[in-house]
């Protein structure tokens, strides 16, 4: 009798997704092998860019964990002007860089994909504010206290007035909690992932 075999937990293989709607709606683009990329899953892109349909169109986005690009590249589809998308892993970035000119901007369109370490980029001034801030760190690792509390830092400058950012983490995991001020305006769950888009403003214009 064969022994049944142990499940692999972290495999490194290479995956792909899909550009859901836009300008490159349908194109399905690969990412590089890495045990730590876990792109945001169709079902949960689709509802979290219907959530921002009214605000994509020509806004400044922050990817700032961005991992596979897949919200990078959905966000220029769907006519973000620009998009900013950090993420440690160089081959990561790299190829995010190479899906966009395969793909090809719009005109006015610009994507900056830098090499970073998020959390320590986001402890120092913004360069620019952004309108929009997708926010999908590795799971497990605490950082959402960090986060939140540079980024509600006026003076650091990385939001616009109005800003709104997206969250999504663990779904067994205790709802992160938020800054005085920012407002919970839709959620969601899907499998072991939860997502929640919020707005800022009310912090912004105090």
């Amino acid at each position: 009798m064969s022994k049944a075999k142990k499940p692999q937990k972290h495999q490194k293989n290479s995956g792909s997704f899909r550009i859901i709607a836009g300008r490159w709606r349908g194109r399905r683009l690969q990412f590089p092998a890495n045990a730590e990329l876990r792109p945001t899953a169709d079902r949960v892109r689709e509802t979290l860019f219907n959530w921002l349909q009214p605000y994509i169109a020509g806004a400044n986005v922050l990817d700032a964990f961005a991992g596979s690009g897949a919200l990078s590249l959905e966000a220029l589809s769907r006519g973000a002007t620009a998009v900013t998308a950090w993420d440690k892993d160089r081959h990561a970035v790299s190829a995010i860089r190479q899906h966009a000119d395969s793909l090809g901007l719009a005109d006015g369109q610009q994507l900056n994909a830098q090499p970073t370490d998020s959390l320590t980029r986001l402890q120092q001034p913004a360069s620019e504010p952004f309108d929009i801030v997708l926010l999908d760190p590795p799971f497990r690792r605490g950082w959402w206290p960090d986060i939140f509390s540079v980024l509600a830092k006026p003076e650091n400058g990385w939001l616009a007035a109005n800003a709104l950012v997206y969250i999504e983490f663990e779904r067994e995991m205790a709802t992160p909690e938020l800054p005085e001020g920012w407002e919970v305006l839709r959620q969601q769950t899907a499998g072991q992932v939860a997502g929640q888009l919020i707005r800022t403003s009310a912090l912004q214009q105090q």
